[in-house]
This record gives structure tokens, sequence and C-alpha cells, in this order.
């Protein structure tokens, strides 16, 4: 990959979309269902959003594992338009008789359930991964367009040192092959079986982005960064910085106000620029406390003293409320501390199994990822 091989500054800067994992199911019992071929054709059938609609219009694809499917937005301004596009693109699932449960991992199926999508790209990474690849993970991705290359590495480098409050607010996935794993989010577990899937170094510059690049594709023997799965990365192809570190959501209005975090946050750090840069080992360490405590856990700051995920929160919040009246999301934001009210995902997933069981737990995933639409 060249320097000069990118689409920074093509459309409109700080402009957003949102790409949202999520999981087949029967729409009764919320049991997996390796479906997403026939959801394609269906929706192809019916005239909806699938795999060969043109880019810039929101779509619906395939996935690595069969019982998942990727709802892709177009480019909007506000979170709250292109959440909106995800609710019409989960309409448009559930028209085809499938049902959608959104979490980071699905709660009862058993390893080895999951079929790899008959994809080359997909069984290539089949055979990379292994059996790292056997238990499917669905994520929520959010990208923001960048006016050129080196505010694209500000914005990166800004949003590693948010990494672990992101995903502790966005951990929903405490449950993985039927049993409660002691984490909030098992998918960010899963994930770390993954190569190239943890927090990137920060980056001197964008020509550094590049030349690293094209060193680790010779290492990995991957065709391009595309197969780099960072929680975080520049997208040269799209012209954007992509956080790719958040569980999927159940609720729209969880899914909204996160989008709004992250948009905010990019804009101040694109702004701001030069903040100080936790050490990477200090960051793994608030991702894991992220993952496995959720919105109930403390978080390092720059010098390892861990505060509440509360009062981190704070601190974003004033930093991204500076930009809610630019980027029209004031009222998103303002759901932020409900989630961490209610437990967030995990705590929501965790109090049908108390009274329930872990069937009533799939079950119950179901009905607001269908309301939601």
């Amino acid at each position: 990959m060249s320097a000069d091989e990118h689409r920074f500054g093509s459309g409109t800067p700080f402009s957003i979309g949102v790409e949202e994992e999520l999981f087949l199911v029967d729409p009764v019992t919320g049991t997996q269902a390796n479906a997403s071929g026939a959801v394609i054709e269906r929706l192809e059938r019916n005239g909806g959003s699938g795999d060969e609609q043109g880019p810039g219009d929101g779509q619906v694809e395939r996935e690595l594992h069969a019982c998942q499917v990727e709802l892709i937005t177009g480019v909007h301004s506000s979170a709250a338009d292109a959440v909106r596009e995800l609710s019409r693109l989960r309409r448009a699932v559930l028209a085809t008789g499938a049902g959608l449960l959104g979490s980071g991992t699905h709660p009862t199926a058993s390893e080895g359930d999951a079929e790899i999508t008959d994809k080359e790209r997909y069984e290539r990474i089949h055979f990379l991964l292994g059996d790292a690849a056997l238990t499917p993970v669905a994520g929520l991705h959010i990208h923001v367009g960048m006016p050129d290359g080196d505010t694209a590495i500000r914005v990166f480098n800004g949003l590693r040192r948010d990494l672990p409050l992101l995903q502790a607010l966005a951990a929903n996935s405490p449950f993985r092959h039927g049993r409660d794993t002691g984490l909030a989010s098992a998918r960010e577990v899963t994930l770390r079986g993954w190569p190239r899937s943890g927090a990137p170094r920060a980056m001197r510059d964008y020509d550094d982005f590049v030349a690293m690049t094209d060193r680790l594709v010779r290492a990995a023997d991957v065709p391009d960064y595309t197969w780099f799965w960072w929680k975080l990365r520049p997208h040269p192809r799209l012209g954007t910085v992509e956080i790719r570190a958040l569980d999927a959501q159940t609720r729209p209005e969880d899914t909204v106000a996160l989008v709004a975090l992250v948009h905010c946050l990019a804009r101040d750090a694109a702004h701001a620029g030069g903040a100080e840069d936790p050490p990477p080992e200090v960051i793994e360490e608030g991702i894991f406390r992220a993952a496995r405590f959720g919105v109930h856990g403390r978080l390092p700051d720059a010098e390892g003293t861990l505060r509440a995920v509360s009062d981190v929160l704070d601190d974003a919040v004033a930093r991204a409320s500076r930009w809610a009246g630019e980027l029209g999301c004031s009222d998103e934001l303002d759901g932020l501390r409900d989630l961490v009210a209610r437990g967030g995902g995990a705590g929501a997933q965790r109090e049908v199994y108390e009274i329930a069981g872990i069937d009533a737990v799939a079950r119950r995933l179901v009905e607001p990822t269908r309301l939601g639409a």
C-alpha cells in the first residue's frame, strides 16, 4: 500500500457509518440458525438490501459464519440517522421470517454449531485461524470520516485511550456455550484467540502506518490491512477511522448512545491532538478489566490508577459534549448514564438468567432486538 492509496478527504469530514453484526435465530426460541444464504437470497428476491447493492446504500451482507448477517449503513451526518437506518435494515431481515439476536456472543449455541460461510475470503480466514474461528462473535463497528491521513492518525492515537471505557460500556456477552463465563464480554476473550485482534501501538504519522502495514501484511501472509482485526484501525480504502472494539447491542437506544460517544470523541481527538498516550500495557489491562467487569469495573488511567467506570465516563462525556451540538447528538449522549445504571447489556442478560435460566436469555434477547426494528 502506498501513502497516496486512500480516500481520506473524499467525503464530508466526520461523517459516520455503522456496521452491526447480528445472530440469525429461530424467532420464537432464539436458537442459532445457519440461515444467512437463505436470508440474503430472499432479500434480493424481495428487492431488499442484499450483497449486491451498490456502495453508499444500506446493505445486509453475509459474515464469516452462516448464522450471522452484517447490517451496513450508508454515510450519515449523525448517530441518530445511522441507527435509524440500522433499524430499517433489521426490519428488512425480519421480513424474511428470520429472527435476530443482538449480543456479542450467542448465549446457548454449542461450539461447532456455526457453519463457515461458503466464500473464498472466509474459507481462508478459517484456514488461518483453525479452531479459533469456531465460536462466532458479533460486534458493532463505527466508521468516522477523516479529512486527511494525518488527522486519521491523530484520531486513531487519541481513541486508543478510550478503548477500555468503550468496551466496558458496550459489554454485552456474559454467556457462551450455555454457561455464565464470569465475564461481561465473552466476545472480547474469544477474540483474543485471533491474530492481529488487540490494540495496536500508537503511530507517529500516516507514513508510519503505511510502512508498518506493508511489513505486517508480509509477515502475516495476508492480502491487505483489512485482515488486521484490531480494535481500532485507520481504513484508507473508506477514508475513515474504524472502531471495532464494541459488542453488538440488543437495544438501539444503547447503540445510538455508543455511536454518538464515539463520534464525538473522534471529533475531539482530531481537534485536541497530543493528548497523553497511556502505555500499551496499561491499555491492554484496561481492556481486560472492561471485559471482565463491564460497567461495574474500575479502569486504569495513564498512570495506572484505577477509577470507576462512571467517573471515567463523566470525563469522556465532558470531552464529547464540546462537539455534541455540531454533530447533532446531545440527546443521544444522555442515554449513556441510563445504560450504566441498568448494568449494561451484560447486566440485563444476567437479570433474565437469575429468574428464568439460560434458555430464557436467548428468547428474551430476540424480543428487544425485534422491537428495536
